[in-house]
Protein backbone atom coordinates (compact mmCIF):
# COMPACT_ATOMS: atom_id res chain seq x y z
CA UNK A 1 0.00 0.00 0.00
CA UNK A 2 3.11 2.34 0.38
CA UNK A 3 4.64 1.24 -2.40
CA UNK A 4 1.40 2.38 -4.27
CA UNK A 5 1.23 5.47 -2.42
CA UNK A 6 4.43 6.96 -3.45
CA UNK A 7 3.75 5.71 -7.25
CA UNK A 8 1.13 7.66 -7.12
CA UNK A 9 2.29 10.69 -5.28
CA UNK A 10 5.29 10.51 -7.81
CA UNK A 11 3.17 10.49 -11.11
CA UNK A 12 1.66 13.37 -9.58
CA UNK A 13 4.65 15.26 -9.19
CA UNK A 14 5.80 14.47 -12.88
CA UNK A 15 2.86 16.26 -14.45
CA UNK A 16 3.05 19.24 -12.36
CA UNK A 17 6.94 19.58 -12.81
CA UNK A 18 9.02 21.12 -15.95
CA UNK A 19 10.89 18.71 -17.87
CA UNK A 20 14.32 19.98 -17.84
CA UNK A 21 15.52 18.41 -20.75
CA UNK A 22 12.52 20.24 -22.77
CA UNK A 23 13.08 23.85 -20.80
CA UNK A 24 13.24 27.06 -22.69
CA UNK A 25 16.54 28.86 -22.91
CA UNK A 26 17.36 32.51 -22.11
CA UNK A 27 17.47 34.51 -25.26
CA UNK A 28 21.38 34.18 -24.73
CA UNK A 29 21.27 30.02 -24.76
CA UNK A 30 21.53 29.81 -20.81
CA UNK A 31 19.20 26.54 -19.73
CA UNK A 32 18.28 24.16 -17.20
CA UNK A 33 20.50 21.09 -17.37
CA UNK A 34 19.57 19.30 -14.69
CA UNK A 35 16.89 19.82 -11.58
CA UNK A 36 16.16 18.29 -8.79
CA UNK A 37 12.88 18.01 -6.46
CA UNK A 38 13.74 17.95 -2.52
CA UNK A 39 10.21 18.61 -1.45
CA UNK A 40 6.86 19.01 -2.73
CA UNK A 41 7.94 22.89 -2.89
CA UNK A 42 11.69 22.75 -3.08
CA UNK A 43 13.73 22.12 -6.01
CA UNK A 44 16.89 22.71 -7.25
CA UNK A 45 18.34 23.97 -10.87
CA UNK A 46 21.20 23.51 -12.77
CA UNK A 47 21.71 26.31 -15.37
CA UNK A 48 24.54 26.13 -18.24
CA UNK A 49 25.40 30.03 -18.23
CA UNK A 50 27.27 32.00 -20.74
CA UNK A 51 27.50 34.72 -18.59
CA UNK A 52 29.39 32.94 -15.92
CA UNK A 53 31.02 30.59 -18.48
CA UNK A 54 30.45 27.21 -16.07
CA UNK A 55 27.20 25.92 -14.62
CA UNK A 56 25.08 27.78 -11.80
CA UNK A 57 22.96 26.25 -9.04
CA UNK A 58 19.25 27.97 -8.09
CA UNK A 59 17.25 26.86 -4.94
CA UNK A 60 13.40 27.61 -6.04
CA UNK A 61 10.41 27.34 -3.61
CA UNK A 62 6.74 27.32 -5.13
CA UNK A 63 3.53 28.02 -3.67
CA UNK A 64 1.07 25.79 -2.69
CA UNK A 65 -1.12 25.08 -6.28
CA UNK A 66 1.36 26.26 -8.57
CA UNK A 67 1.89 23.81 -12.40
CA UNK A 68 4.26 24.72 -14.57
CA UNK A 69 1.68 24.26 -17.04
CA UNK A 70 -1.24 26.97 -15.34
CA UNK A 71 -2.49 29.28 -17.40
CA UNK A 72 -1.22 32.16 -14.84
CA UNK A 73 2.03 33.28 -13.59
CA UNK A 74 3.28 33.88 -9.81
CA UNK A 75 5.21 36.74 -8.46
CA UNK A 76 9.20 36.60 -7.58
CA UNK A 77 10.64 37.04 -4.68
CA UNK A 78 14.65 36.86 -5.94
CA UNK A 79 16.91 36.12 -2.31
CA UNK A 80 20.49 36.44 -2.59
CA UNK A 81 23.72 35.23 -0.55
CA UNK A 82 26.28 36.81 1.00
CA UNK A 83 29.97 36.30 0.80
CA UNK A 84 31.12 32.75 1.12
CA UNK A 85 28.41 31.07 0.83
CA UNK A 86 26.26 29.68 -1.83
CA UNK A 87 22.43 29.12 -2.86
CA UNK A 88 21.61 26.86 -0.39
CA UNK A 89 22.11 29.39 2.83
CA UNK A 90 18.48 31.07 2.98
CA UNK A 91 16.54 28.01 3.01
CA UNK A 92 19.79 26.31 5.12
CA UNK A 93 19.50 29.10 8.01
CA UNK A 94 16.19 30.34 8.07
CA UNK A 95 12.45 29.39 8.39
CA UNK A 96 11.96 31.05 4.64
CA UNK A 97 9.08 28.51 3.79
CA UNK A 98 7.56 29.44 6.57
CA UNK A 99 7.60 32.42 5.99
CA UNK A 100 6.54 32.49 2.51
CA UNK A 101 4.17 29.21 3.45
CA UNK A 102 1.12 31.72 3.01
CA UNK A 103 2.19 33.68 0.17
CA UNK A 104 0.73 32.68 -3.30
CA UNK A 105 4.77 33.63 -4.63
CA UNK A 106 7.58 32.26 -6.12
CA UNK A 107 11.18 32.78 -3.87
CA UNK A 108 14.29 32.33 -6.56
CA UNK A 109 17.60 31.56 -4.47
CA UNK A 110 20.08 31.93 -6.79
CA UNK A 111 23.98 31.42 -6.56
CA UNK A 112 25.68 34.46 -6.19
CA UNK A 113 29.26 33.17 -6.57
CA UNK A 114 31.36 33.30 -3.47
CA UNK A 115 32.38 36.66 -3.24
CA UNK A 116 30.89 37.72 -7.04
CA UNK A 117 29.62 41.10 -5.62
CA UNK A 118 26.67 40.71 -7.83
CA UNK A 119 28.07 42.48 -11.02
CA UNK A 120 29.76 41.83 -14.46
CA UNK A 121 33.33 41.62 -13.38
CA UNK A 122 35.69 44.52 -14.83
CA UNK A 123 38.63 42.50 -15.47
CA UNK A 124 40.61 45.30 -15.53
CA UNK A 125 39.11 46.39 -18.29
CA UNK A 126 38.55 43.66 -20.41
CA UNK A 127 35.33 42.47 -19.09
CA UNK A 128 34.33 39.04 -19.75
CA UNK A 129 32.90 36.44 -17.12
CA UNK A 130 31.96 36.16 -14.57
CA UNK A 131 28.72 38.13 -15.20
CA UNK A 132 26.68 37.77 -11.96
CA UNK A 133 24.76 41.06 -12.93
CA UNK A 134 23.53 39.55 -16.11
CA UNK A 135 23.13 36.12 -14.97
CA UNK A 136 20.81 37.15 -12.54
CA UNK A 137 19.22 40.17 -13.94
CA UNK A 138 18.53 38.50 -17.57
CA UNK A 139 19.67 34.95 -17.79
CA UNK A 140 18.36 33.38 -15.01
CA UNK A 141 14.71 35.96 -14.38
CA UNK A 142 14.15 34.65 -18.11
CA UNK A 143 14.28 30.67 -17.64
CA UNK A 144 11.88 31.13 -14.24
CA UNK A 145 9.72 33.28 -16.19
CA UNK A 146 10.01 30.79 -19.22
CA UNK A 147 9.86 27.25 -17.17
CA UNK A 148 8.36 28.10 -13.43
CA UNK A 149 5.80 30.71 -14.53
CA UNK A 150 7.40 33.41 -12.93
CA UNK A 151 5.35 36.81 -13.35
CA UNK A 152 6.89 40.65 -13.67
CA UNK A 153 5.82 41.48 -10.12
CA UNK A 154 9.18 40.91 -9.13
CA UNK A 155 11.21 41.79 -5.52
CA UNK A 156 14.78 41.46 -4.42
CA UNK A 157 16.32 40.98 -0.90
CA UNK A 158 19.39 40.17 0.02
CA UNK A 159 22.17 40.33 3.27
CA UNK A 160 25.33 41.52 3.59
CA UNK A 161 26.74 41.86 -0.38
CA UNK A 162 23.62 40.14 -1.14
CA UNK A 163 21.75 43.55 0.62
CA UNK A 164 24.28 45.53 -1.75
CA UNK A 165 23.28 43.31 -4.87
CA UNK A 166 19.74 43.73 -4.01
CA UNK A 167 19.68 47.73 -4.14
CA UNK A 168 22.03 48.21 -6.75
CA UNK A 169 20.22 45.73 -9.14
CA UNK A 170 16.89 47.73 -8.14
CA UNK A 171 18.59 51.11 -9.30
CA UNK A 172 20.53 49.53 -12.13
CA UNK A 173 17.17 47.66 -13.94
CA UNK A 174 14.33 50.88 -12.89
CA UNK A 175 11.05 49.28 -13.29
CA UNK A 176 12.35 45.11 -12.76
CA UNK A 177 11.31 45.45 -9.09
CA UNK A 178 8.84 46.85 -7.02
CA UNK A 179 10.64 46.52 -3.71
CA UNK A 180 13.95 45.66 -2.45
CA UNK A 181 15.27 44.82 0.74
CA UNK A 182 19.12 44.91 2.22
CA UNK A 183 19.91 43.09 5.40
CA UNK A 184 23.45 44.75 6.63
CA UNK A 185 23.95 45.06 3.22
CA UNK A 186 27.57 48.00 2.32
CA UNK A 187 25.06 50.73 0.20
CA UNK A 188 28.24 53.05 0.23
CA UNK A 189 31.05 51.10 -1.42
CA UNK A 190 33.26 54.07 -1.97
CA UNK A 191 33.12 55.32 1.89
CA UNK A 192 36.64 55.58 3.43
CA UNK A 193 38.13 51.89 3.93
CA UNK A 194 35.09 49.78 2.38
CA UNK A 195 36.32 49.34 -0.68
CA UNK A 196 40.02 47.77 0.97
CA UNK A 197 37.04 45.53 2.64
CA UNK A 198 35.67 44.58 -0.81
CA UNK A 199 39.43 43.66 -1.51
CA UNK A 200 39.85 41.31 1.15
CA UNK A 201 36.39 39.43 0.96
CA UNK A 202 37.46 38.76 -3.33
CA UNK A 203 41.21 37.59 -1.98
CA UNK A 204 40.53 35.25 0.39
CA UNK A 205 38.38 33.34 -2.07
CA UNK A 206 41.41 33.04 -4.40
CA UNK A 207 40.51 35.91 -7.06
CA UNK A 208 41.57 38.79 -8.14
CA UNK A 209 40.74 41.36 -5.59
CA UNK A 210 40.80 43.72 -8.09
CA UNK A 211 38.01 42.01 -10.22
CA UNK A 212 34.51 43.47 -9.48
CA UNK A 213 35.75 46.74 -10.24
CA UNK A 214 38.95 47.40 -10.35
CA UNK A 215 41.08 49.62 -7.83
CA UNK A 216 38.75 51.94 -6.31
CA UNK A 217 41.35 54.44 -6.46
CA UNK A 218 42.66 53.95 -10.02
CA UNK A 219 38.85 53.25 -11.13
CA UNK A 220 36.43 55.42 -9.14
CA UNK A 221 33.95 56.01 -12.07
CA UNK A 222 33.50 52.33 -12.27
CA UNK A 223 32.81 51.82 -8.70
CA UNK A 224 30.96 54.43 -8.73
CA UNK A 225 28.67 53.21 -11.80
CA UNK A 226 27.95 49.91 -8.84
CA UNK A 227 27.65 52.32 -5.67
CA UNK A 228 23.96 52.28 -4.32
CA UNK A 229 24.65 55.73 -2.42
CA UNK A 230 25.59 56.89 -6.31
CA UNK A 231 22.41 55.24 -8.26
CA UNK A 232 20.19 56.63 -5.32
CA UNK A 233 18.31 59.29 -7.06
CA UNK A 234 16.91 55.65 -9.41
CA UNK A 235 15.59 53.99 -6.41
CA UNK A 236 12.89 56.11 -6.63
CA UNK A 237 9.72 54.41 -7.14
CA UNK A 238 10.81 51.29 -5.59
CA UNK A 239 9.97 50.36 -1.86
CA UNK A 240 12.62 50.27 0.18
CA UNK A 241 13.24 48.40 3.32
CA UNK A 242 17.13 48.60 4.90
CA UNK A 243 18.32 47.37 8.33
CA UNK A 244 21.19 47.19 9.78
CA UNK A 245 23.42 46.83 13.12
CA UNK A 246 26.28 48.32 14.72
CA UNK A 247 28.49 45.18 15.47
CA UNK A 248 28.10 44.78 19.42
CA UNK A 249 26.03 42.84 21.30
CA UNK A 250 22.29 43.29 20.93
CA UNK A 251 19.28 41.22 21.91
CA UNK A 252 20.20 38.00 20.05
CA UNK A 253 23.21 37.35 20.79
CA UNK A 254 24.60 35.66 23.90
CA UNK A 255 27.85 36.70 25.67
CA UNK A 256 29.73 39.50 24.31
CA UNK A 257 30.78 39.33 20.67
CA UNK A 258 32.42 42.14 19.04
CA UNK A 259 31.75 41.90 15.07
CA UNK A 260 33.83 44.34 12.93
CA UNK A 261 31.80 43.26 9.74
CA UNK A 262 28.50 44.61 11.44
CA UNK A 263 30.49 47.86 12.76
CA UNK A 264 31.82 48.40 9.07
CA UNK A 265 28.23 48.26 7.76
CA UNK A 266 26.97 50.40 10.67
CA UNK A 267 29.24 53.20 9.91
CA UNK A 268 28.55 53.69 6.38
CA UNK A 269 24.74 52.48 6.31
CA UNK A 270 24.07 56.65 7.42
CA UNK A 271 25.58 57.56 4.54
CA UNK A 272 22.87 56.26 2.10
CA UNK A 273 20.05 56.77 4.41
CA UNK A 274 21.26 60.31 4.75
CA UNK A 275 21.20 60.60 0.45
CA UNK A 276 18.29 58.72 0.10
CA UNK A 277 16.39 60.57 2.35
CA UNK A 278 17.94 64.01 0.88
CA UNK A 279 16.05 62.85 -2.12
CA UNK A 280 13.04 62.48 -0.51
CA UNK A 281 12.84 59.28 -1.43
CA UNK A 282 10.52 56.79 0.64
CA UNK A 283 12.58 53.89 2.90
CA UNK A 284 11.98 52.09 5.96
CA UNK A 285 15.16 51.88 8.02
CA UNK A 286 15.45 50.06 11.13
CA UNK A 287 18.72 51.07 12.47
CA UNK A 288 18.59 48.24 15.40
CA UNK A 289 21.58 49.15 17.25
CA UNK A 290 23.35 46.28 19.04
CA UNK A 291 23.69 43.43 16.74
CA UNK A 292 26.34 41.23 14.71
CA UNK A 293 26.66 39.95 11.37
CA UNK A 294 24.29 36.48 11.63
CA UNK A 295 21.76 34.99 10.33
CA UNK A 296 19.75 35.10 13.85
CA UNK A 297 19.31 38.91 12.47
CA UNK A 298 18.72 38.49 9.08
CA UNK A 299 15.99 35.91 9.77
CA UNK A 300 14.39 38.32 11.81
CA UNK A 301 14.20 41.11 9.39
CA UNK A 302 13.08 38.82 6.55
CA UNK A 303 10.20 38.68 8.31
CA UNK A 304 9.66 41.77 9.18
CA UNK A 305 10.13 43.03 5.93
CA UNK A 306 8.08 40.75 3.97
CA UNK A 307 4.40 42.35 4.45
CA UNK A 308 6.31 44.85 2.49
CA UNK A 309 7.60 43.17 0.09
CA UNK A 310 4.24 41.27 -0.69
CA UNK A 311 2.57 44.48 -0.39
CA UNK A 312 4.81 46.00 -3.68
CA UNK A 313 3.82 42.55 -5.28
CA UNK A 314 0.35 43.44 -4.64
Amino acid sequence: MHRVLVLALSAAFLVALPAHAASTTADDGARIVDQTWLDDRTTDITIDSPAIGTHVKARILVPRGWSSTAARSWPVVYLLQGVGDDYTSWSRETDVEQVAADSDVLVVMPDGGRSGWYTDWYNNGRGGTPKWETFHTSELLQLVERNFRGGTQRAVAGLSAGGTGAFGYAAKHPGMFRAAASYSGLLSTQFLGVPQFVYTTVLREGLDPYGPWGRESVTPQVWAAHNPRELAPKLRGTALYLSYGNGFPGALDTGWAFDPWETIVGTTAPDFVNRVQALGIPITVNAYGGGTHSWKYWQRELRASWPMLMAALG
